[in-house]
């Protein structure tokens, strides 16, 4: 089953959401998503864990400030890479 995930994420130019982009091209499992600059967002529908998408993202370096899975806030802390 499908869920889409909204992250708030801090970038300040296309390359930022240009490295979002890239992680969620690679990633198997994303049905769509959205990168949009402007708005600071990245919209994803997958049928794969929430946690997992996050952590992609955070990959990037890119500070979360928040996400949302199917509209219903949730945590953006990352566990630290070991």
């Amino acid at each position: 089953m499908s869920h889409t995930y909204e992250f708030n994420v801090a970038m300040s130019c296309g390359g930022c959401s240009g490295a979002i982009d890239r992680v969620l091209k690679k990633l198997e499992g994303v049905e769509s998503y959205e990168v949009s600059l402007e708005n600071q967002t990245a919209k994803v529908v997958t049928d794969l864990p929430y946690q997992t998408v996050l952590e992609k993202i955070a990959k990037t370096g890119k500070k979360v400030n928040s996400g949302k899975a199917d509209g219903v806030e949730q945590p953006v802390a990352v566990p630290a890479a070991a």
